[in-house]
């Protein structure tokens, strides 16, 4: 069972950045396909963007964030962080870390963005 934890949300002004961390109690994610979707008040869930285990494999970002939002995976393959920048307020939602291996999928708690004036 993996337990994901993410962190670094909150409130910011249209332009502004954040950088959400997603961990695992030290757990290696080298391995796992990881990605961070969100879910606006009223909408489904969608996915933003995804990283391929062992770096194998092309990212990938939606269109609505790409050339905005950056996906990268800590050195030591504990952490993934999104750096979101240029926020607009079509980007406040609850932002989920996913983490896939094999058949087993796994999400964290979900963590509030919000990008207002």
């Amino acid at each position: 069972q993996l337990h994901l934890v993410e962190s670094g949300g909150g409130l910011v002004q249209p332009g502004g950045s954040l950088n959400l961390s997603c961990t695992a109690s030290g757990t290696d994610l080298t391995h796992y396909h990881m990605a961070w979707r969100r879910q606006a008040p009223g909408q489904e869930r969608e996915l933003v963007t995804a990283t391929p285990a062992d770096g194998v494999g092309d990212i990938y970002y939606s269109d609505s964030v790409k050339g905005r939002f950056t996906i990268s995976r800590s050195n030591a393959g504990d952490a993934v962080y999104l750096q979101m920048n240029n926020l607009k307020p079509e980007d406040t939602a609850v932002y989920y870390c996913e983490a896939t291996y094999a058949f087993d999928q796994y999400w964290g708690q979900g963590i509030q963005v919000t990008v207002s004036s």
